[in-house]
């Protein structure tokens, strides 16, 4: 059975704080990178390393969720893991959400959700393929979108808070608690999917996808 956004949270939160520092850390290290690399290396730089490296920390707080204390170390171990497929399903989905985008502001939106799985199984189910990570994503997905957009509205007013601390409130809880809670979001619809039969084991393997 689904777990409730807030059983979801209140995981997150308590996992989060076991690994505090880690987590802080790498948003910490993240941010500063993707605006080095923004900056300096402007054009194929960034868009070549800004989507790995943030695939890479959606897979470390995927872990935070689970229990396990991860370090900067292993985040960086994981980023240029598969360098090529979570690039190339990063785009994918990129692509996806721009082209149902074009056909007005919701369906842009609600595309956005349905695939918004993908990033997580590219960084935690490294035989996917690149395009079967939007399908599973998709299916994952059905019937929760409007969990999921409560979800991040949930943290509104703490992003709100953290522009009032200039984003400090933001790197030491805010940060560290979303991330830590849509993973968990990810972990959960994942192991939903799996029990309904929505998705298989196999196919998360990298097996091939069965036909709805």
């Amino acid at each position: 059975m689904m777990k409730t956004r807030p059983e979801i949270k209140e995981i997150a939160k308590a996992n989060m704080k076991q690994n505090w520092g880690q987590c802080v850390a790498v948003l910490l290290i993240l941010s500063v990178i993707t605006v080095v690399l923004v900056t300096v290396a402007a054009g194929v730089g960034a868009l070549l390393l800004v989507p790995v490296i943030s695939i890479a920390a959606n897979g470390f707080f995927v872990r935070t969720y689970r229990g396990f204390r991860g370090t900067v170390s292993d985040w960086f171990s994981d980023i240029f893991s598969n360098f090529g497929r979570r690039l190339g399903g990063y785009y994918w989905m990129c692509l996806f959400v721009y082209l149902w985008s074009m056909l007005f502001m919701i369906p842009g939106i609600v595309k956005g959700i349905a695939y918004s799985m993908t990033p997580y199984i590219l960084a935690d189910c490294p035989d996917v393929k690149a395009r079967d990570a939007l399908k599973l994503s998709m299916r994952m997905t059905k019937g929760y979108k409007a969990d999921i957009f409560v979800t991040l509205l949930s943290f509104l007013g703490w992003l709100i808070l953290s522009a009032f601390t200039f984003g400090i409130l933001e790197i030491v809880y805010v940060g560290p608690y979303m991330n830590t809670t849509l993973a968990g979001v990810y972990e959960e619809l994942k192991n939903n999917a799996l029990e309904n039969g929505t998705i298989s084991q196999d196919e998360l393997s990298g097996g091939t996808l069965r036909q709805f």
